[in-house]
This record gives structure tokens, C-alpha cells and sequence, in this order.
């Protein structure tokens, strides 16, 4: 293309200070209404984030002409959560205008950093498959890789976390109730999606029978847009997120009859689909909700990018070309039958063609080897909900298993493996083999955890498709993760790197030679602090406690979930705490522990052990023996913008979870980019992280995954690792005798129990390794030059995880695209 065409990319023309306060002036009393003396600090925030809305419009705009001009593939990406967070500010970097928004609203007497508080995180995700998408969008766009994310505009996302007398209590969240000034609603955009009903057979065109369906009731998906832009705003995607909207939202004869709630009832029911982020499905309602949300987001999605190949190529023989769909986990793998009944029902394609080209479109990102994880679906729902889709589920494992008798491999055994039914007790539909068998690649998030795939959840699916599971290890966007949540790290890194460092992560690699450099590890060092202090802050703001920022700030801040083991971690702070009080005199370091991170709403356990956080902050905390050399916080309500505020002071990264069951994560890739030190298993990125950043410095512990799975094959009792270790038979006689919960002493009988007998997760088999290893790093944190040498090389050996390297890869390897050429 030529640079002179009206289509050549070209960078938006800088906004002076004078001309952003015009702006900011003019959308605020036209857009949101408001005299600039009265106006409060969210209507500032309003008028900004139009300002910035209209320039990134500009290049959305843009980016789309180049997309339809140059006829590029197009990445649909398929999630059911995308974790934006706070979006002002990173919109106004990654377009170049945040210094110019901060002197613009200066000028005007507003502080820029009250504007950026006030703005509500998106609620749209809850813990690291949510956040890795919003990460993938933002990759997606720097790279200039046209893309769509699709998923559902939860009106109050997963749920607003309290905490009453230590319990967490779920309330909704309310991130819409001032309006979203980020998104563009699209009325016109809107597609049926049905339920129940039955299926005939009528003859067809040709003579040859063909099924029609005829749903007992119908919702609507309408649109709303949210462009994403890319680093240096050269490239804007879009992210279209569904709500359900009912046909009649009101049975008018009803109403004037009387029955004012009744005439809403049908509306309210239908429209539940995009109120809650994984409402609970502990009751057959909720089970159905879940499942009526998975069709919906995915029959949209793919209805609407149909249209979009039809208008613009007008053959869909010719989709594999020109889309690559991306389903991040099983909860978009109904899209597989749904796309076959659009194909052959719809479009009148014959069956062989529609799946040629459903197995080319379709690509699925494994994210869990847990079984509750790999979604199944009872028949007899799926029946009444969604009668079409399982007589094509039916239909494409005959197929499937036909093929494999044909071949030879007719052993029962295998056949009712990898037999998208599961025959045991009721009859189930398995979505993780459906999407398997439905994608052309298929992938795991991080070395160990695509290898434990081949050989457990997918092992006899891989021995017939053994080129089908590929490897992508996760990433995370720098500029979220350092540039924006770790400005003094950024502006240090850059001094003694080079600007380059902001468009490219190899200068990292030069970083080691400065670990050695004791001046350089104190401005490293006092950046932290300073982190800290700001931590410190939003911990008495939100706890109501005083710590020390001059302490180990020890962290653990993911999803509650006894595979992420914050019980271990639990278990030693108590025995640290006895052995604290037996031996007063001793050299304790001072240590914060911070915990954050929500329990889903049905999973009693996770809820137990942060009840047991919270009361062991208060024994902590109120203790004076300890003389403040040791805190407990539990911050509430886990967020994006929260993390912002933990990730950059935090000391020590806790990535411990039981060998074998964390896919990757990516909280352990953000706090390492930004110093810390982890102490953790060699579980699931943990293992190239310690490849990268040098296995001395980080703090491995533990039983690898073939020892847990040997282990667990002598059964779950841990009578013998209990009596072997004092300090651990001395935290659960703690806790079974009330230590920590006078209010009520049994509180913790049930979970000790567990522990002792049933410990699934390796708790006590891991204690004395995970004791050991924290007094290394307390040894450590003692030695001031060593600490933070380790803390620079962990910066240092980032680089890799970047999450534009990992798209770059899924482009290479799965999509078939590129990134677009600077």
C-alpha cells in the first residue's frame, strides 16, 4: 500500500493541552449535561473518557477500511469472561494522551488521579481467563491483527465481594449504573437465539430429508461495541459483548390486569442470560441459566461473523481462509454444533462440506485439567433446551467413532474414552471432547500443563491426534502490567534501557548486567518502597490495619480454590505466628501477608478458608506478644485495579499450587515482571519462569507432579507426614481446637479432618518443604544486596512472557496470520 493512500495507516495528530481541556469543557457540558463549577469528579471522568473515545474511534474506523481493503483473516476470539479493568488510562497510554489528560484536567483544577478512581472495573470476568483475554485483546491490536472478541455484557458481572464478620457475602455488582462511555450500543445488531421446542423432518430441496427447528421461545442478542487499541494506537479491534433481550418486555393485558410482576415474568426470565457472570449452578434453574448463556453468546457470535463473510466474501465455502474462531476453554464449545446447524440447516450445506469447514474455523484453548473444568452436560437438559444441537452431537460422534472402527480401533475401551457421550450412571455430554474433536489445534497454556494433557484429560484423543495439541504459554501485555501499574519501575527501566524498552521487551535482556550495580538496586529498591507505602495505604483504608512498608510484603491474590492451595500458605502463617510467640528474642523479619482473591459463590470450602483468613488476621493482628512483626490482611473484592495497586509492591509472589493442576497462570508472570521474588511449585508457568529468571533466583519447593500422583496413589490419609512434622500437628490441633475461632470452636472440624485424612490437595504433604523454603526467603530478605539482585534478574528474565509473543505464536501456528508490519 502506498504511504499517500487515504488508507495508509497514519498516527493520530497530537492534542495540545489547551485543545484536550476544549475538548474535555466541551463534552461536558454537551455530552454529559453539567456546568463545569458543579460538575462531580465521575462527570470529569465521562467527559475525558469521550475525549479519548473520539480519538481512538478515529483509528477503529481506520483500522476497519484497512481490515475490508486488504481482505486480512480475521481472529474471532471466543470467551465467556474478558477482564478489562479500568480502561481511562490505559486507553489514554496506549493512544499517547495520558500526559496531555493530566495537564489538561490539572489546568482545570481537577486531579487526574481522583477522575481515574472513580471509574467503576469493568465486571465482565473473575480471575485469570478473563484477564489473559483482555490481555489478548490488547496484543492483538499492537500487533495489528484484525480481531474480534466476543462474549456476553454482564449487566453485573461475577459479583461485588464483602466481607460480614469474616464471611464472604456476594453482592451485585453495579460497574453499569453510571453509564459505560467506552461502548457503542448497536440496536441494529441483533440476533435470535433459541430454546426448546422440537425438530421436524421435511423434505428438502434435493428430496433428501432435512431438519427444521422450531424453538418453544426465542431472546434476543444485541450488540454492544467497545473498541481496544493498541499500543501507540495503530491499530483499533473491537470487543462486541451480547445482552439478551426479550421480544415483548412487557405482557401488556397482563399488567393492566392487575398482575404488575407476572406481565414481567417472561421478560425478566429471558433477560436473566446477561445479568451475572457464572450465576451459581447448585439448583437445576442455575444449570440451565449456564448453559442458556453458553448458546446465546455463541450463536450470536457466530451468526454475526457469518454475516460479515457473506457481505464481504459471499461464499461460505470460503471461511477457513478468511476466519480463525478461537474458543478460550469449553464454555463457547456448543459453538461447534451450533456452527454445523447454521451451515447445514441454515445454509443448505451438506454435512461432509459443513464439517470440513467447522474443523478448519475452529481452534480450542484448554485452560484446566480439573474435571468440574471440563464442562459436561446432562442429555436430558440438553434435550429440552437444546433439542437440534444434540441430535448434531449425536450425529458427529457416529461419525467420529464410525471412522475409528473403519480404521481398525474398534476396542470398546477406547471407543467410550474418547465418545462425546459419557455412558457412566446418567448420560452426559462432554464439551472438552467436543471441542477437541471439533477444533483444528487444539492448546495448552504452558509446557507442563500441555504435556499433563496428552497424557490425562486428552491422552487417548491425542494418541489419534497426535499432531493436534500444540503448546502456547501464556503472556501478559507489558503495558498494563508495568507501564501503567508500575510507572517508577517503567521510567527507571527506561533510563538505563532505552525508550525502545516501551515498544519492544528484548531490551530486558541487558537488565542482568545491572544487578550487580548496588546504586542501581537502590533506586530499584526505593521504587518498591514506595509501592509500598501506596499499598499500605489502600490496606488502613479498606482493613483498617497498620503495616509496616519497610516489611516482606508476602503475597497471594488469585481465585480462592483449594488447588491454589491459600490453605498452605494459611497453615504456615499459623505455625510462624506459635513459633513467633515461643521465641520472642529471635531476629524475626517482619512479614505482611496479603490475601485477595473471591470464592465462587457455591464453593464452600474456598468461602471456609477465607472465613479462616480473616480470623486468623484478627488473632494476628491483636496479638501484642508479636509487636506488629507480623500481619494478615484479606483484601476484599479482587479486582483489576486492585492488583494494580498489590502487584507492584509486592516482595514475594506465592504461586503455590498442588503440582499438576495450574495450567500457567499469569499472576505469577506480572508480579515477576515487576521484582518479586515467587516461591512455588514446578507447576504450571512456574517451570519456564524458572528457566527464564534462573532457578536461584526464585524458591522452589514441593512434590513434583508425578510424586503428587504417586502420592495420591497410596491414598489421601497424611497421618505419617503429620506425626513426622510437629509444627504442622501443632497448626491443626490449633485449629481444631478453636484457636482461631472462639466464637465458635467446631468451625474448623470439618476442614482439619479433611486435612488429616482426605488431603486431595497435598497441604500437609508439601508443609514441611513450604516451612523450609519461607525460611530461605526470610533468610534472604536479610541479606539486602542478594535480595534485591534477585529482584532485578526476575524483571530481567520477563521478557518472554510477554502476551504479544504469545499471539505472534498463535498467529504463526494455529490462525495463519501475522502481525502487521511497523
Amino acid at each position: 500500500m502506498s504511504p499517500d493512500s487515504p488508507l495508509a495507516p497514519r498516527p493520530a495528530e497530537p492534542l495540545s493541552v489547551p485543545a484536550f481541556q476544549d475538548a474535555i469543557l466541551h463534552k461536558l457540558v454537551y455530552a454529559v449535561g453539567k456546568d463545569p463549577e458543579h460538575a462531580q469528579d465521575h462527570d470529569w471522568f465521562v467527559a475525558t473518557a469521550l475525549v479519548a473515545r473520539d480519538r481512538i474511534v478515529e483509528r477503529w474506523m481506520q483500522s476497519t477500511r484497512e481490515t475490508y481493503a486488504e481482505r486480512r483473516k480475521r481472529v474471532y476470539y471466543f470467551s465467556f469472561e474478558f477482564l478489562l479493568g479500568r480502561l481511562l488510562h490505559d486507553a489514554l497510554s496506549n493512544m499517547g494522551l495520558a500526559d496531555a489528560a493530566r495537564a489538561a484536567l490539572g489546568g482545570l483544577g481537577v486531579d487526574y488521579e481522583r477522575v481515574r478512581a472513580v471509574e467503576p472495573d469493568a465486571a465482565l470476568g473473575n480471575g485469570g481467563l478473563g484477564r489473559l483475554a483482555a490481555c489478548f485483546m490488547e496484543s492483538l491490536a499492537t500487533l495489528g491483527i484484525p480481531a474480534h472478541g466476543y462474549g456476553i455484557r454482564y449487566d453485573h458481572g461475577i459479583f461485588r465481594q464483602a466481607m460480614k464478620d469474616g464471611w464472604q457475602i456476594e453482592l451485585p455488582e453495579s460497574w453499569l449504573s453510571g453509564g459505560n462511555p467506552w461502548e457503542f450500543p448497536r440496536p441494529e445488531v441483533s440476533y435470535v437465539v433459541g430454546f426448546g421446542g422440537h425438530v421436524d423432518q421435511v423434505p428438502g430441496p434435493d428430496g433428501q430429508p432435512r431438519s427444521v427447528w422450531h424453538p418453544a421461545e426465542s431472546v434476543n442478542a444485541v450488540a454492544y461495541d467497545t473498541p481496544i487499541p493498541g499500543w501507540r494506537g495503530k491499530h483499533v479491534n473491537t470487543l462486541r459483548l451480547w445482552s439478551a433481550r426479550a421480544d415483548h418486555p412487557i405482557v401488556l393485558e397482563d399488567f393492566n390486569r392487575g398482575d404488575h410482576v407476572g406481565a414481567l415474568a417472561d421478560r425478566v426470565r429471558l433477560e436473566a442470560i446477561s445479568r451475572v457472570l457464572y450465576p451459581s449452578d447448585e439448583t437445576p434453574a442455575g444449570h440451565e441459566l449456564r448453559l442458556r448463556q453458553e448458546i446465546f453468546f455463541s450463536s450470536a457470535s457466530l451468526q454475526d461473523l457469518l454475516r460479515r463473510h457473506k457481505a464481504e466474501h459471499g461464499d461460505l465455502r470460503s471461511l477457513p481462509d478468511h476466519v480463525a474462531i478461537q474458543l478460550n476453554d469449553t464454555h463457547p464449545a456448543i459453538a461447534v454444533p451450533e456452527l454445523m446447524r447454521l451451515l447445514v440447516d441454515e445454509n443448505g450445506f451438506a454435512w461432509d462440506e459443513a464439517w470440513r469447514i467447522t474443523t478448519s474455523v475452529f481452534h480450542y484453548t484448554n485452560h484446566t485439567l480439573l474435571p468440574e473444568a471440563l464442562e459436561k452436560w446432562g442429555v436430558p437438559l440438553m434435550q429440552g433446551l437444546l433439542p437440534r444441537h444434540l441430535q448434531i452431537i449425536y450425529l458427529i460422534n457416529a461419525h467420529h467413532l464410525d471412522g475409528l472402527r473403519a480404521s481398525g480401533r474398534d476396542d470398546p475401551a477406547l471407543l467410550a474414552a474418547v465418545s462425546l457421550i459419557e455412558e457412566d450412571h446418567a448420560r452426559h455430554v462432554r464439551m472438552g471432547n467436543l471441542a477437541f474433536i471439533g477444533s483444528r489445534r487444539v492448546n495448552g497454556v504452558s509446557a507442563l500443563h500441555t504435556e499433563l494433557m496428552r497424557k490425562t484429560v486428552f491422552r487417548d484423543l491425542h494418541g489419534l491426534y497426535p499432531e493436534r495439541i500444540v503448546n502456547k504459554t501464556n503472556g501478559i501485555t507489558f503495558r498494563r502490567w508495568l507501564f501503567q501499574a508500575n510507572p517508577g519501575l517503567t521510567a527507571l527501566l527506561t533510563e538505563a534501557l532505552g525508550p525502545s524498552l516501551l515498544d519492544d521487551a528484548r531490551p530486558l535482556q541487558a537488565l542482568p548486567s545491572l544487578a550487580d550495580d548496588a546504586a542501581f538496586r537502590e533506586r530499584f529498591a526505593a521504587v518498591r518502597r514506595a509501592n509500598k507505602v501506596a499499598l499500605a495505604g489502600v490496606v488502613l483504608e479498606r482493613c483498617g490495619v497498620t503495616v509496616d512498608p519497610d516489611a516482606l510484603f508476602d503475597v497471594q491474590i488469585k481465585r480462592v480454590h483449594e488447588y491454589k492451595r491459600q490453605l498452605l500458605n494459611l497453615l504456615d502463617t499459623i505455625a510462624l505466628h506459635s513459633e513467633m510467640r515461643a521465641f520472642p528474642t529471635r531476629p524475626w523479619v517482619p512479614r505482611v501477608k496479603v490475601f485477595s482473591g473471591k470464592a465462587a459463590a457455591g464453593y464452600r470450602q474456598a468461602k471456609l478458608i477465607i472465613k479462616l483468613a480473616n480470623d486468623i488476621a484478627r488473632v494476628v493482628n491483636h496479638d501484642p506478644a508479636l509487636r506488629g512483626l507480623l500481619r494478615v490482611v484479606f483484601l476484599p473484592n479482587y479486582n483489576v485495579s486492585l492488583a494494580e495497586a498489590v502487584i507492584p509492591a509486592a516482595d514475594l509472589s506465592e504461586q503455590i499450587s498442588t503440582a499438576g493442576m495450574e495450567a500457567s497462570g499469569t499472576g505469577n508472570m506480572k508480579l515477576a515482571l515487576n521484582g518479586a521474588l515467587t516461591i512455588g511449585t514446578l507447576d504450571g508457568a512456574n517451570i519456564e519462569m524458572r528457566d527464564h529468571v534462573g532457578a536461584e533466583n526464585l524458591f522452589i519447593f514441593g512434590l513434583t507432579a508425578e510424586q503428587v500422583a504417586a502420592r495420591r496413589s497410596r491414598g489421601l490419609d497424611m497421618a505419617e507426614e503429620i506425626a513426622a512434622s510437629p509444627a504442622l500437628a501443632e497448626a491443626l490441633d490449633a485449629l481444631q481446637d478453636g484457636a482461631f475461632s472462639p466464637d465458635d470452636r467446631s468451625r474448623y472440624h470439618d476442614l482439619v479432618d479433611g486435612l488429616r485424612h482426605r488431603d486431595y490437595f497435598m497441604a500437609c504433604a508439601d508443609f514441611d518443604a513450604y516451612r523450609s523454603t519461607q525460611r530461605r526467603v526470610a533468610q534472604l530478605w536479610l541479606d539486602r544486596a542478594q535480595w534485591w539482585r534477585c529482584a532485578v534478574l526476575n524483571t530481567a528474565g520477563m521478557g518472554w512472557f510477554s502476551s504479544d509473543r504469545t499471539i505472534a505464536e498463535y498467529g504463526r501456528d494455529i490462525w495463519g496470520t501475522a502481525p502487521r508490519a511497523s
